[in-house]
């Protein structure tokens, strides 16, 4: 007779989590069986089984069986409920969620202890799954015991036990002080030492080095001159091993070493290989050919020479061909978008190389695809090719095809893609000759109005900054759009937002809506001049001179305008401090930071230009102490300042200030 099905009612997954909680040891390993052979490689099944209760379960099973006796019914509960947990982690955050909340960790390192060596492995590989994920708890490297159990796992002679430590670290570490520790704990010996292992060894130990080495001089220069450097030759032998995951994991290694501490690696041309290398790795089918792309993209990120490199190895035709051979495949796809847009980030002649490939449509539909990451690696593409001011000029940027797309963007559930798409439109709205007529016709400024009252202030100040690159060097009606959705009170409110980053961006805004015609200043007088009495209350407390910087360029092209302009810039400067306070722009020109002093001294040689009224207010700036404060730097260790300063003083000369 055939034996049941998991169809039947005994293989059902309501019978079988019912059966893990037997009184019968027996019952209860036959059902893990069941349940674990049913679960592996199964990613529907796993969640439906998550969702019945079974990880809490198979982890009571495991807890029983710790504390019962040892005979052979007791290690094969132990090994299938832990190879069980392991199998729910695998690949399911859920999972791992699930296996963390059933407090099963503690359970499972005591494995690690047992004489059975089936029962060791069975743990250390159910461990090494979940420190795989996120969403597995972080190890604390800087409590003593932590370190020496990490380090008694380096010491095993078991494999799965070594790349478990070695996979908590790369897990875990992320501090300078966690990768400092580990150096001086003695892990980073261990872990060169298990480099000359097995493979599997071998490559988790340069996973947990990159972990260490990433973004730590001291630590890295220790570990480059360690045994005269053993671990970095030992490292750079590995980037030509016959395993494409050896390779990769080498190359990374070096790469975290180059951006760390650099001098030690120029002088072996390391550069230019690893472009090589990590083109080749591009080839490869797999896992490793989904990942060469981003560790190329970290390799030349902000690297203009690195990204000149990559072009002369023809990086940009070879990635163009992989982006469209990668539609398939989400994470190729991102990696391949990341790689393009470094290295198009600063050289004007990759981002023509790109568009001359016409790979610009795959890009600009990569905007509507699927894959939440790949939507955002396909802005943030746009931003860099968008650096171009030849290419803006030519309104390359700014057709349906690619603004809808963008537009839609700002509507998307996930605030990293909303956060992506304003970056690239931040871009591509600058206006080089008139050509954001069409962002503004396709509902772009209202869109944009709408994120800059949003919850998250991230999304506030770069919507912000969206609307400030709008309106730079813009005509009238592009402006007069802009407040009128926006109004001037709502931007009156932003100005006074509780976030400093939303305070810059709505007076930088403010400062691009007056520049240009005098016309464009009575913008601060609507609604009875809210949004100029905000800027004098902002500047009052401002704490940061970031928000000082931008709120006095406002005001200094307030104060280029006519004597109303002026007159009413003087009573902000004043009116705000109170009887006795001094006016706030004599804590800016005392302030250390030179932009902060340029931009004070500009709103004086704006206010005392020849004009009806200049006296008067000469004279008021004399009496607040503000032109005493003037003379005293005539010899500002900032050229800018200085020549403001003179030029300003000269002005006053006009009215008869002989004391100048």
């Amino acid at each position: 007779m055939p034996s049941a099905s998991p169809s039947t009612s005994s293989g059902r997954p309501t019978d079988l989590v019912s059966r893990l909680s037997s009184s019968d040891r027996g019952v209860r390993l036959r059902a893990l069986r069941e349940v674990k052979n049913q679960i592996i490689g199964n990613r529907t099944k796993k969640l439906a089984y998550i969702k019945l209760g079974a990880v809490p379960a198979v982890a009571a099973v495991l807890a029983d069986a710790s504390d019962g006796p040892g005979p052979d019914e007791t290690c094969n509960l132990l090994v299938q409920s832990a190879v069980a947990l392991g199998s729910f982690a695998c690949g399911v955050d859920a999972g791992v969620q699930a296996v963390v909340d059933a407090g099963a960790l503690p359970q499972l390192r005591r494995l690690l202890s047992s004489p059975d060596e089936k029962v060791v492995d069975s743990g250390a590989r159910s461990l090494k799954l979940i420190y795989q994920s996120k969403l597995a708890p972080k190890y604390d490297f800087l409590d003593h015991e932590n370190l020496q159990f990490l380090l008694s796992l380096l010491n095993s002679k078991n494999e799965n036990v070594t790349g478990l430590g070695a996979s908590i670290i790369t897990h875990s570490c992320q501090t300078s002080a966690e990768q400092r520790a580990l150096y001086e704990t003695g892990v980073v010996q261990k872990l060169v030492d298990l480099i000359g292992g097995s493979v599997s060894q071998r490559d988790a130990s340069l996973e947990s080095l990159t972990a260490i080495i990433k973004n730590n001089y001291e630590v890295t220069s220790k570990i480059l001159e360690f045994e005269n450097g053993r671990a970095l030759n030992l490292i750079n032998k590995f980037i030509i091993d016959k395993s494409p995951r050896t390779r990769l994991l080498a190359c990374a290694c070096l790469i975290a070493v180059r951006k760390t501490s650099s001098r030690y690696v120029e002088d072996m041309g390391l550069g230019l290989k690893l472009i090589h290398h990590l083109l080749e790795l591009l080839e490869d089918p797999g896992q490793v050919g989904d990942e060469a792309s981003f560790a190329l993209s970290t390799l030349i990120e902000e690297k203009e020479d690195l990204q000149k490199l990559a072009l002369e190895a023809n990086a940009i035709n070879k990635l163009c061909i992989h982006l469209q051979n990668g539609l398939s495949c989400p994470k190729r796809f991102q990696g391949i978008l990341l790689a393009l847009a470094n290295i198009c980030s600063k050289l004007e002649i990759c981002r023509s190389k790109l568009l001359a490939l016409q790979a610009f449509n795959l890009v600009s539909d990569a905007l509507r695809h699927d894959c939440t990451d790949v939507r955002v690696a396909a802005c943030i593409c746009l931003r860099s090719l968008s650096r171009s001011v030849k290419n803006l000029s030519a309104g390359y940027f700014v057709n349906e095809t690619v603004i809808i797309p963008l537009l839609q963007l700002l509507h998307d559930p996930s605030i990293a893609v909303q956060l992506a798409a304003l970056g690239a439109i931040s871009n591509i709205v600058v206006d080089f000759t008139k050509h954001n007529s069409n962002f503004i016709h396709c509902g772009g400024v209202k869109q944009l109005v709408e994120l800059s009252m949003a919850m998250d202030p991230v999304v506030r100040s770069n919507s912000l900054w969206a609307l400030k690159n709008l309106t730079f060097l813009a005509d009238s009606k592009c402006k007069e759009v802009v407040l009128s959705e926006l109004t001037a009170s709502s931007l009156a409110t932003l100005i006074h937002d509780p976030e400093s980053v939303v305070q810059e961006q709505a007076l930088a805004l403010v400062r691009n809506l007056v520049d240009g015609c005098v016309d464009s200043i009575d913008y601060v007088f609507a609604e009875n001049g809210v949004i100029l009495d905000a800027m004098g209350r902002q500047l009052q407390c401002a704490s940061k001179a970031e928000i000082g910087i931008q709120g006095m360029y406002a005001l200094s092209n307030v104060a280029s305008g006519s004597k109303v302009h002026k007159d009413a810039v003087m009573e902000q400067l004043f009116q705000h401090g109170g009887m006795n306070a001094q006016p706030f722009i004599m804590r800016f020109l005392h302030s250390n930071d030179n932009h902060l002093r340029t931009a004070s001294v500009w709103v004086l040689l704006n206010l005392t230009t020849f004009c009806p009224g200049a006296a008067g207010r000469l004279q008021r700036l004399r009496n607040a102490g503000i032109i005493s404060q003037l003379k005293s730097m005539v010899n500002d260790p900032c050229l800018d300042v200085k020549l403001r300063v003179r030029t300003t003083l000269g002005q006053c000369m006009n009215y008869g200030d002989s004391t100048i």
